[in-house]
């Protein structure tokens, strides 16, 4: 076993704090990741306070994971020592059900492994993520990183830019297509990123006036304030499709009254209460209200390379271990812009 130290949290209501653990050996399909940098992300806060409810304390959260490989199994063929790599929200799946198959591991019938807070086969401890200081992955859901990139940057493409990418790259999002992003959070300053990029006419759809430049200078071409009746009315039936991000409850009846006939709202947040919609907003447009969930590790690696020839990363702020009970009551007040990313050489310096 490899001695690995780490942040966790023990219980829903206490901070998180240094706790040292066991990671596997390495394997001979098994790369060992020195983690280097890990996003900060707002389900990692679900899972620790218990909110979702599963919680396996003590719980090490952390998907968002960018490193440098410092050791392989013997039968590793596709990854070396030294080389960048990259782990998202999976680090394994059942791999024979139809959805694995097909490239589409999130949708696994079993239930995908989760890189912290699933059982891990063979052990009698649960997955531990990236609030770490290594991490060891079969290869196959190991990703490659380009190394001349801004590392701290890249990392929350394992999660929010992968959670963006895969539903505009399903529904074939691009040049002509009108997309408004309700929430510009983590997941939306992605998506108004990643939409622009290819092409699409991008709308913020927001209650909050102050954030109109920043939805500007992140590539947005327009701006609706939606407590604002009238603007609101100006874009009624407009939109081909809807990236809905947000996590807390909201009216799906009104931001499905904003799409087109046959256009599509894409749900990515998961709100805590079900929403309300009326059937007839669907029904006399012919609309659609849909789902995604992350992205395949196949897509996940074509999302990375897209960023990478793009030049699209996270907006970021870098903290280190010691700061992230404060940056969770910092997200909670929505406080980040738009990601919190851990410099994880900070947790050298801490003990139990």
């Amino acid at each position: 076993m490899i001695e690995t130290k780490g942040y966790a949290a023990f219980d829903p209501n206490s901070p998180l704090a240094p706790f040292n653990f066991q990671r596997r050996d390495v394997g001979p399909h098994d790369v060992l990741i020195e983690i280097l940098f890990c996003g900060v992300c707002h389900s990692d806060l679900h899972t620790a306070k218990g909110e979702w409810g599963g919680a396996m304390y003590p719980v090490v959260p952390g998907h968002e994971i960018v490193g440098r490989i410092v050791r392989v199994g013997d039968h590793v063929k596709n990854f070396q020592v030294g080389q960048m790599a990259g782990v998202g929200c999976m680090v394994d799946s059942c791999r024979t059900c139809s959805s694995c198959q097909e490239g589409l591991e999130q949708y696994c019938e079993k239930g995908f492994v989760g890189t912290y807070n699933s059982p891990e086969a063979g052990l009698d401890t649960p997955t531990y993520g990236g609030y770490s200081n290594q991490i060891v992955v079969a290869e196959e859901y190991v990703l490659r990183i380009q190394e001349n990139q801004d590392l701290a940057r890249v990392a929350p493409l394992l999660c929010a830019g992968i959670t963006t990418f895969s539903p505009l790259r399903h529904w074939n999002v691009g040049q002509g297509h009108k997309v408004g992003v309700v929430g510009l959070g983590g997941l939306g300053h992605m998506a108004v990123k990643l939409a622009a990029s290819m092409g699409a006419e991008v709308t913020v759809l927001s209650t909050s006036p102050n954030k109109e430049a920043d939805a500007q200078a992140l590539g947005a071409h327009k701006f609706v304030v939606t407590k604002d009746q009238a603007a609101l009315k100006q874009v009624r039936g407009y939109f081909d499709f809807i990236i809905n991000t947000v996590s807390a409850k909201v009216s799906l009846d009104m931001y499905a009254g904003l799409l087109k006939r046959d256009g599509t709202m894409i749900l990515l947040g998961v709100p805590p209460e079900a929403p309300e919609l009326h059937a007839g907003t669907l029904i006399f447009g012919r609309r659609r209200i849909a789902g995604s969930l992350i992205g395949g590790i196949a897509e996940t690696q074509e999302m990375l390379d897209y960023c990478a020839q793009h030049n699209i990363l996270s907006d970021i702020e870098v903290i280190n271990i010691n700061q992230i009970n404060t940056a969770y009551d910092r997200m909670l007040a929505g406080d980040v812009k738009y990601r919190f990313v851990i410099d994880m050489s900070s947790l050298e310096n801490t003990s139990v």
